[in-house]
């Protein structure tokens, strides 16, 4: 495993929500990490994820990932396993946790799983900072995604 340098950790993408970003406006992204147990690390780094339909939630000050399934590890056995769809700590700094709680108060907005990676030793999660988007608004980008294809698609055809 070679690396241009030796000090920027590596990191692997394990899980992409990618229909958390067609169906919400992602405002901020925030890296967390995760409080695992073994069984769940191991089935992280099987890619034994889904992260859809997931999101956190502050409980006593502290974040909690729900709804995201990471399913048993096969080999752990079922004394030693894990309950695929249990609450998860999620690991921010002071002052990333009140800047979120301030603004998950004002309302309108929530924070949603956009990706889980494993950097360095660590999994991680990327959270993003959501405003869901209304029915003409996915069907807007859709349409501006459509457009912005066909143009580029104009552009290679012509100087070809």
């Amino acid at each position: 495993m070679s690396r241009q340098n030796d000090r920027e950790p590596y990191e692997k993408t394990i899980a992409v929500n990618r229909k958390a970003r067609h169906d919400y406006e992602v405002l901020e992204t925030y890296e967390a990490g995760l409080v695992l147990t073994g069984s769940e690390i191991k089935s992280i780094r099987d890619g034994r994820v889904n992260l859809r339909g997931g999101y956190a939630r502050i409980r006593d000050n502290e974040f909690w990932l729900l709804d995201v399934h990471i399913s048993p590890y096969k080999e752990a056995g079922e004394h030693y396993g894990h309950e695929p769809g249990r609450p998860r700590k999620l690991l921010l700094h002071r002052r990333e946790i009140r800047r979120l709680i301030g603004k998950l108060d004002r309302g309108g907005l929530t924070l949603i799983p956009l990706r889980l990676y494993i950097k360095g030793r660590w999994a991680k999660v990327e959270l993003g900072l959501c405003r869901g988007r209304r029915e003409y608004d996915r069907r807007e980008a859709i349409a501006k995604r459509q457009a912005r294809r066909d143009i580029e698609r104009a552009w290679k055809d012509r100087y070809r």
